[in-house]
């Protein structure tokens, strides 16, 4: 019998996310994914326009279920995709200390960090309205009350510098509130958001509620900044200069615009991105007599 030290080790193929399933790039094009120190990690899929595009399209196609769904069933799903993550805890905490440069240690604080945000965000499913919305005082015999509700698909560029703990930070408070996304991958790190996919792929969230594409951010952000389907754009992990044009193309169909600052991603988020991509509904009603 072989030693188990002589057999070949089983190599990861990365693919995107879209619609729940794993297609690969349409382009067939790949790029290296390297670590901090420039060591070979692994080919990702190099989207293009076209699976931008698509992944738009799986987005719409499920924000009809998962903004109808109640606050409490999202909180749930949101719940059981943070039991998996604490499940391939080690996996990510390998993945991030190679894209960052971390010790495991280092890396290990990064991924618990994520984790409990994302359980925070899901305790929040059921609870936004309360913050949010309102019963409003108006002169007549009337109920005036205004609720929020989601915006519709969110393109989120993910932030360059946190390639897990920021992922987590802008997709967890667009999806809670009931919109649906298309999550671009930090462009030197993806790996952890790819296998972020992976998760969500084998939880209870309906496929098409998060898409995720990798490549180069700029390719991928041009079409979505200015797809007429896409309600509102994160700008989390653009440069000024990208995010200048990218402002200028959402201003085509009105988008919500959350433009990139500087943000200490282990700090306290507050409820800003919460409550970034909200509308709000006001509903006037007779009291009657």
């Amino acid at each position: 019998m072989s030693d188990r030290n002589d057999r070949l080790s089983v190599l990861k193929t990365y693919k995107l996310f879209v619609g729940g399933t794993f297609p690969r790039s349409e382009s067939g094009r790949v790029y290296e994914v390297t670590d901090a120190k420039g060591k070979w990690l692994a080919n990702a899929p190099l989207a293009s326009r076209k699976d931008a595009r698509d992944a738009v399209v799986a987005a719409r196609k499920a924000f009809g279920g998962w903004s109808g769904a109640t606050a409490y069933n999202r909180g749930q799903i949101l719940y059981r995709v943070a039991e998996m993550l604490e499940g391939r805890r080690d996996q990510f905490v390998r993945e991030v200390a190679d894209a960052e440069g971390l010790s495991k240690s280092k890396a290990g604080l990064q991924v618990d960090a994520a984790i409990d945000r994302w359980v925070w965000y899901a305790g929040w499913s059921d609870k936004t309205a309360q913050i949010a919305g309102s019963a409003n005082p108006v002169a007549g015999p009337y109920f005036n009350l205004s609720s929020p509700e989601p915006t519709g698909v969110v393109a989120l560029l993910a932030p360059q510098d946190s390639s897990f703990l920021g992922l987590v930070s802008v997709i967890a408070p667009a999806i809670v509130t009931g919109n649906t996304t298309v999550v671009v991958a930090a462009e030197r790190a993806p790996l952890p958001a790819l296998s972020l996919a992976e998760v969500l792929a084998t939880s209870d969230l309906p496929g098409g509620v998060v898409n995720v594409l990798s490549g180069r951010t700029a390719e991928i952000a041009a079409p979505l900044a200015a797809h007429q389907d896409v309600n509102a754009i994160d700008l989390a992990g653009a440069d000024a200069e990208l995010a200048t044009e990218l402002e200028k193309a959402a201003a085509e169909n009105l988008k919500r615009v959350l433009r990139p600052q500087p943000v200490d991603w282990p700090t306290d988020p507050g409820t800003g991105r919460l409550l970034a991509f909200l509308e709000t509904k006001t509903v006037w009603h007779p009291m009657g007599a």
